[in-house]
């Protein structure tokens, strides 16, 4: 692992048991993210490539277990965290948005008490300082008036909207990677493109690493680097442009 590389991980295996039967899922592994990239994770359904990035942050059901030679991020061992060290990392180094911006959010909840929440978890600030927090965050994913915005539920905002909240909320304590687990699929074309617009933008301006996990070869071409998987096992890891070259 040497100085630009964020995450490590070799040999990473993922089986799940169920009714006395086990199916593997993720067959030994190996690639590399470096500081700062956008790398494009892609695979059909069931090709692992969901599995593979859950089981780096650590939140596969009770059912699977994951073996790995080496998983590291930054300078910790991931195989060696219990689940309180996991939970502080999850949330504030390394984060994830999901595929359906609907389910991630509580309809109860209001927009602000999402961002607050996750913001007081891991953090020791008051809640004064953490809605001023949440709503620069809102402000930086191009939510208009989020003073006003801060008030309000879920069902009031777009598709697109929620999954900007997801996003700001995803970004709230400043973490090194972000994991975008099919955050496009549930979006219209003209959202989509404005989403990616924006992840790329959080990229330059932040200097965060994204691995935008994906089925869509040409969500995929808006990274720096693809890696692809097959049948749980890596089979093409390089430059965007030599991935549009054989797709």
């Amino acid at each position: 692992m040497n100085n630009s590389t964020i995450l490590q991980v070799e040999n990473l295996k993922t089986v799940f048991s169920s009714r006395g039967q086990e199916v593997q899922a993720v067959r030994g592994v190996n690639f590399e993210v470096n500081k700062g990239e956008i790398v494009g994770l892609v695979g059909e359904s069931g090709s692992g490539k969901s599995v593979t990035m859950k089981a780096i942050l650590g939140i596969l059901p009770e059912n699977a277990k994951t073996s790995a030679d080496v998983l590291r991020f930054q300078d910790k061992d991931l195989l060696s965290l219990n689940e309180e060290e996991y939970r502080k990392m999850r949330g504030k180094e390394m984060t994830m948005i999901f595929q359906d911006p609907m389910t991630a959010l509580n309809p109860l909840k209001k927009i602000g008490a999402h961002l607050e929440e996750v913001i007081m978890r891991h953090s020791s600030c008051s809640k004064a300082e953490a809605k001023t927090k949440a709503i620069e965050m809102l402000r930086r994913v191009g939510i208009p008036m989020p003073e006003t915005r801060m008030k309000q539920y879920p069902h009031e905002f777009s598709g697109g909207q929620q999954q900007r909240v997801g996003i700001a909320r995803a970004l709230a304590n400043d973490p090194r990677v972000l994991l975008s687990d099919e955050a496009t699929s549930a979006l219209d074309p003209e959202t989509t493109i404005a989403t990616l617009e924006l992840l790329k933008r959080i990229n330059k301006e932040l200097g965060l690493t994204i691995v935008m996990i994906t089925h869509d070869s040409s969500i995929a071409l808006e990274a720096e680097r693809v890696v692809r998987i097959i049948d749980g096992r890596i089979n093409f890891d390089g430059d965007v442009k030599e991935y549009a070259a054989i797709i």
